[in-house]
């Protein structure tokens, strides 16, 4: 397979707009808005020249390109920390619990409450796939090469890690779950709302949005049902993020109700179980299948591959996952089996 991932530069600008444009909606991240995207690029580009390894607040963004023929037909991006420039605010779903004795009777209440509890967690997120490549596995590449990135970088990331899934949209464009919740306040559309946020941040939501928690009893049907679910489209997605430990836990995204998962960033399967090796041969015939990455920051590149790791640790890749790498002899890689 000729795909591989590699640090998005400014050049990458038109490719990223045409796959925006194809989303449908709803993809914060990933906004079909050339002036946001730009801007997505150049904090990139500052994040993969910045020399001093630790923590920080950087947005990496990653492109899936054919190694080929230089076409770009995926992306994904990783936040170092969210929650820095502005407030990371989420809804979080408990439950209240009340007891009457004269009625005998417990009335167990959902509520969503305004949290920003997830503020300087680590983030990825804004993953695309051409809907010309849904096979193939490039999905699981464009998700799993991020926790190779962060497993090589592992400085620059916090001890916590989210993914936010994409809720429910209708045919319309609409969400459900914001026409039952924050439409009632804003006056806007979710379209418009969203679109707002991805160009210009969710100060909005902390300037106007109630601080109270809402009533889950209150909403709609159609909002109540979305709560916590995702797009159809983002269910793989999900499983996805659940092989490699993240997990649901009442925190949903303020706009579209979808599911904010967590894990803690060192417990990821394929940060846990990636490791560094030096190539001692480039011409292995049969191996285990892996993902296999190398270089640095810019450098930054990942690709589908069979390996073979040697007593000394050392490792042994197919040529062809070679050649898409650009690695020789000597060179180190990353890999975590597929």
């Amino acid at each position: 397979m000729t795909f591989r991932l590699r640090a998005a530069h400014i050049e990458d600008l038109e490719h990223l707009y045409e796959m925006a444009k194809l989303t449908g909606g709803g993809f914060t991240n990933l906004p079909a808005d050339r002036n946001a995207l730009t801007k997505k690029l150049e904090r990139a580009d500052e994040a993969f020249s910045r020399t001093d390894d630790e923590l920080g607040d950087d947005l990496f963004t990653l492109v899936l390109e054919n190694a080929e023929t230089g076409q770009v037909r995926g992306t994904c991006q990783l936040f170092s920390q969210v929650g820095q420039q502005w407030p990371f605010y989420s809804y979080r779903l408990n439950t209240l619990t009340q007891h009457s004795q004269e009625l005998d009777r417990t009335v167990r209440a959902e509520l969503l409450s305004l949290v920003t509890d997830l503020e300087g967690s680590s983030e990825v997120g804004g993953l695309f796939l051409h809907p010309g490549e849904r096979a193939g596995g490039l999905g699981l590449l464009l998700a799993r090469s991020r926790y190779l990135f962060i497993a090589m970088h592992r400085s620059r990331f916090a001890d916590r890690i989210l993914a936010e899934l994409r809720g429910v949209i209708d045919d319309r464009g609409g969400s459900p779950f914001w026409d039952g919740v924050a439409g009632r306040f804003f006056g806007m559309t979710f379209q418009e709302a969203d679109y707002f946020n991805a160009i210009n941040g969710n100060q909005f939501i902390a300037d106007l949005m109630p601080k109270h928690p809402v009533y889950v009893a209150m909403l709609d049907d159609e909002a109540k049902k979305v709560i916590g679910i995702p797009h159809p489209t983002g269910r793989a997605a999900m499983r996805m993020l659940e092989d490699e430990g993240f997990a649901a836990e009442g925190y949903v995204d303020i706009f579209d109700g979808g599911p904010t998962m967590t894990a803690r960033t060192d417990q990821v399967r394929s940060v846990r179980k990636s490791a560094p090796s030096r190539v001692f041969a480039t011409d292995l015939d049969i191996g285990e299948r892996a993902l296999v990455a190398t270089g640095t920051l810019a450098t930054f590149r990942c690709a589908y591959g069979m390996r073979e790791i040697g007593e000394d640790g050392s490792i042994a890749v197919d040529a062809a996952c070679a050649a898409t790498l650009e690695v020789s002899e000597g060179d180190e890689v990353w890999s975590v089996a597929r």
